[in-house]
């Protein structure tokens, strides 16, 4: 049976779950405030530079406030940047209890607001939801602890590890209810990542479908500038959401190509044909990039896998086999078994009649 702190942090989880996608470079946070068993007000921080999720709620209780609950799924911020401290509204609107799920992962801020609160006199409960709350967070403090965004790779194969048939034909592989939650994904990030091969054959928007308000940048990798200029990537509305990440290969004629049409062209170094990952994701962290979902291709995602840079898989697999022929999930040089990366499943689930399997750990062995 739920204990009512575990209820109301649920109901805060389940708000900050809304903002994915819309903050960057701010987490995703939710707050509900309770009195007397009842919900009084609610909110979640809907993009940077606007209130934090405490405020909103607190602005919805009123003078109700005084003397309640206030359930936040992050410690609240204790100093001045684009908004003023949270913690200063707590303690003026009379909180008593403060119910956080986990502190501030920035070691600058963490535990500095719970501090404040309690010699305010409020009592503050650390812990509830925690593990839900970290998850959320991942990319958030992927970005304190390593200056990157969170990766999370996604594939669909088939039963057999294709991700495509011998012509290269990849649609569709996965049905239709998997192409949905893919949709989901793309909402969530802050970035939809792709090399140039999947560009060349798919000619994908990469935008999510519905938006619901998000406009993710497209990243593509494209180390020599083969990708032309009349694909939907440059040539539709959202034009200005695409990064053309290359190398002093790509013409610099075809990159001011790029550039006029809208588009962003990051010149990072390169390593051996392809671009410096970690110079790519650095530049990423630079735009203010928390999440970036990869959705491939086969050669791409093995170069991001082999430089430990993917934190998160999520696999769609089809009831279909393909053969010997079809293209692998994974490409370039493999690995001997008792050097392969290790994962650990932490989901899996039908989805359809697809089995959905998010795993992480993904790392090579020392």
């Amino acid at each position: 049976m739920k204990t009512d702190d575990t209820k109301w942090m649920g109901e805060a989880l389940r708000l900050a779950r809304l903002a994915e996608g819309l903050t960057r470079p701010n987490p995703p946070v939710g707050a509900v405030i309770v009195k007397h068993g009842r919900m009084i007000g609610r909110g979640y921080h809907r993009k940077a530079g606007g209130p934090h999720a405490e405020v909103y709620a607190l602005r919805q209780a009123g003078i109700r406030a005084k003397g309640a609950t206030l359930y936040v799924t992050l410690e609240p911020c204790c100093t001045f940047g684009r908004t003023p401290p949270c913690t200063e509204a707590i303690m003026r609107a009379g909180i008593k209890k403060v119910v956080a799920a986990v502190s501030d992962p920035n070691p600058r801020h963490a535990g500095k607001g719970f501090t404040q609160l309690r010699r305010a006199g409020i009592e503050v409960v650390v812990g509830v939801g925690a593990e839900e709350a970290r998850e959320l967070l991942a990319p958030f403090a992927s970005a304190i602890f390593q200056k990157r965004p969170y990766v999370t790779l996604k594939l669909a194969e088939s039963l057999d590890g294709r991700i495509a048939d011998s012509a290269g034909r990849s649609k569709w592989i996965s049905g239709p209810a998997a192409r949905s939650v893919v949709q989901g994904l793309r909402r969530r990030v802050d970035a939809v990542m792709v090399g140039s091969g999947t560009v060349l054959k798919d000619d994908p928007s990469l935008l999510p479908r519905p938006s619901k308000g998000r406009m993710p940048f497209r990243v593509i990798v494209d180390a020599a500038g083969k990708v032309p200029v009349n694909r939907r990537v440059f040539s539709d509305a959202f034009a200005s959401q695409t990064i053309l990440v290359t190398t002093k290969r790509c013409p610099s004629r075809r990159q001011a190509d790029y550039a006029v049409r809208g588009a962003k062209v990051l010149v990072l170094s390169a390593v051996g044909r392809g671009v410096f990952l970690p110079a790519l994701l650095r530049s990423l962290h630079g735009l203010g990039v928390l999440h970036v979902l990869c959705e491939g291709g086969s050669e791409f995602a093995a170069s991001l896998i082999r430089a430990n840079l993917v934190d998160e898989l999520v696999l769609f697999v089809a009831p279909v086999i393909i053969g010997s022929d079809g293209l692998g999930a994974i490409g370039g040089r493999g690995w001997k078994l008792a050097g392969a990366p290790r994962l650990k499943i932490v989901e899996a689930r039908m989805i359809g009649d697809d089995v959905m399997i998010r795993a992480k750990a993904l790392c090579l062995p020392d």
